[in-house]
């Protein structure tokens, strides 16, 4: 603990090679704790280069008084469980994106029937150019008026209509030929 002791303080005085030492020194075994959690070393990698930010960050607030390495794991799995929680957070949002493209393109008037797979959709929202793209989402996933993405976005509230009316075009174009492709036509 002696080694680690010189090396925090020196870490506090934003020491960077002592910063270095300190993340080559736990940086394999926290990976460890890490890919216990989620199983895929890339993902591990990144949660281990966010607990070190964090660690980095509040390193002022560490008081020597227990272990660094136990204090340092905690933060290690901290991060892991948060990893969980947002992946949680994006799989609702997709589902909701789904069942919002969905009523969202069948509002049209139009009375057929759109049976889209999630990758799909959102494949399909990823290519709209960036203007329709912008106003799709504010309007159909954040719920913003058009009033809201005018100001945000500096154009007219016609700007904003008429960009959601090209992107729900584009989007059922879009989705219309990747039926086709996937069905052999």
């Amino acid at each position: 603990m002696n080694g680690d002791w010189q090396l925090i303080e020196s870490c506090k005085h934003n020491d960077s090679a002592a910063f270095e030492k300190l993340y080559k020194k736990y940086a394999s075994k926290m990976k460890g704790v890490a890919y216990r959690y989620v199983n895929d070393f890339a993902i591990a990698e990144d949660i281990l280069q966010e607990a070190f930010i964090k660690v980095f960050v509040n390193l002022k607030t560490f008081d020597n008084s227990g272990s660094f390495e136990g204090w340092l794991r905690r933060v290690v799995v901290n991060s892991s469980i948060n990893y969980f929680h947002s992946l949680k957070k994006q799989s609702e949002n997709i589902s909701d994106l789904g069942y919002l493209l969905e009523n969202d393109l069948n509002d049209e008037g139009d009375d057929e029937e759109y049976d889209y797979s999630m990758e799909e959709l959102v494949d399909s929202i990823s290519m709209l150019p960036e203007g329709y793209k912008m106003v799709f989402n504010m309007y159909v996933v954040d719920n913003f008026t058009h009033k809201e993405i005018a100001a945000a976005l500096n154009i007219t509230e016609g700007t904003s209509k008429s960009q959601l009316s090209k992107a729900r075009e584009y989007l059922k174009r879009m989705l219309e030929k990747q039926k086709m492709v996937s069905n052999g036509r």
